[in-house]
C-alpha cells in the first residue's frame, strides 16, 4: 500500500513544481502575447486589407512588387535597394575589421584590456547620442573634420549632403558604433583555440599569416557564421542611422526600406504592414540560406 502511494506522491510533488512554475511565467506570457503575437497576426491580417479593412487577398503584395502604377512602389524598391546596399558593404566590414583587431588584441600587446574596453564603449551608447556626436564631427562650416580640412588647405566637403559622402558617412558611424559587439564575440573564440596548435605549426615552420588562414580562421568558423547572421539581420534593420543623420538625403539616395514603411506607417497601414512583411521574409530567406550554407560546411 505505502509502495503505491510514493508514485503518487512523487507525480503531486512534480505537478506542482511545474505549476508553481508555470504561473512565474504567466506575465512574461501575457506581455510577449499583448506585444508580440498580437501586433504579428494582427500586421499579417492588415497586409491583407485595403484602406476600408476589406479582405483583397495578395493585392498589396502584387502592387508593390508587380505594378509599376502603383504610386508607393518605387519609393518601396528605392528604399529596399538602398537598405541591400548598405547590407553589402556594411557586413563585410563588420566581419573583416574586427575580426582583425580581435586577432591584434588576442595577441597581447601593451594596453590591450583598455583598448578593449574603449572599442566596446559605442556599444552602450544610444543611436541618438551617437549621430549627435559624429553630427558635430562632420558638419559643413562647424565640423571638426571641415575645420581640419581648411586647415590642411583643402575644399569643403558636405558629407552628410553629398554622396558619395553621405553613404561613406552612415559606414563610418556604423561600424564605430556597433563593431564592438563583433569584437568580443571573436575574441572569445580566439581565447578557445588550443595555443598549442600555434607552437606545432610554428615548429612546422609555418608564417604568422599562414597560420591565420589555415588554423585561426577554420577554428573560428562557427563563430564567424553566428557574427554574420547577426550582422546580416542588424543591417537589414538599419534605421535610426540615416533617419538622423542624413534624413534620408540628399534625394532620398539614403532613405532605407525601413524609412518609407515608417512614412507610411499611420496613413496606410495596410501597405506598411506589407512592404513590413515582404522585408520579414527577404531576411528569413537570406537567414535560411546562411544556416544552410553553415550546416554544409559543419559537415
Amino acid at each position: 500500500m505505502e509502495s503505491s502511494e510514493k508514485p503518487a506522491l512523487h507525480k503531486l510533488t512534480v505537478f506542482r513544481k511545474q505549476f508553481y512554475g508555470f504561473l512565474f511565467a504567466v506575465p512574461f506570457l501575457v506581455i510577449f502575447a499583448m506585444f508580440f503575437i498580437y501586433p504579428f497576426f494582427s500586421g499579417i491580417a492588415v497586409s491583407f486589407a485595403n484602406r476600408k479593412g476589406e479582405w483583397i487577398g495578395f493585392q498589396n503584395y502584387h502592387n508593390i512588387l508587380f505594378n509599376t502604377e502603383f504610386v508607393y512602389q518605387a519609393d518601396f524598391l528605392r528604399g529596399l535597394g538602398n537598405t541591400l546596399l548598405f547590407v553589402a558593404i556594411s557586413v563585410p566590414l563588420l566581419i573583416v575589421i574586427p575580426l582583425f583587431i580581435a586577432i591584434l588584441l588576442d595577441i597581447k600587446p601593451v594596453g590591450y584590456k583598455f583598448f578593449r574596453a574603449l572599442l566596446f564603449m559605442p556599444t552602450v551608447f544610444s543611436i541618438s547620442a551617437v549621430v549627435l556626436m559624429w553630427k558635430r564631427v562632420l558638419e559643413v562650416e562647424t565640423g571638426f573634420v571641415d575645420a581640419a580640412l581648411k586647415a590642411m588647405g583643402l575644399g569643403q566637403i558636405d558629407f552628410l549632403g553629398s554622396q558619395p559622402w553621405a553613404w561613406i558617412s552612415l559606414f563610418v558611424v556604423t561600424v564605430w558604433w556597433t563593431m564592438g559587439t563583433n569584437i568580443v564575440i571573436l575574441g572569445a573564440g580566439l581565447k578557445n583555440i588550443d595555443k598549442t596548435v600555434y607552437e606545432a605549426a610554428s615548429i612546422d615552420g609555418a608564417s604568422y599569416i599562414r597560420t591565420v588562414f589555415s588554423i585561426t580562421l577554420p577554428l573560428l568558423a562557427g563563430q564567424i557564421v553566428v557574427v554574420l547572421i547577426m550582422t546580416i539581420l542588424a543591417s537589414f534593420n538599419i534605421y535610426g542611422q540615416p533617419l538622423l543623420l542624413t534624413a534620408g538625403g540628399p534625394d532620398r539616395s539614403t532613405q532605407v526600406a525601413l524609412m518609407v514603411i515608417v512614412n507610411n506607417l499611420f496613413d496606410r497601414p495596410y501597405i506598411a504592414a506589407s512592404m513590413a512583411l515582404l522585408l520579414g521574409l527577404i531576411m528569413i530567406a537570406i537567414s535560411l540560406i546562411q544556416a544552410a550554407f553553415a550546416r554544409r560546411g559543419k559537415d
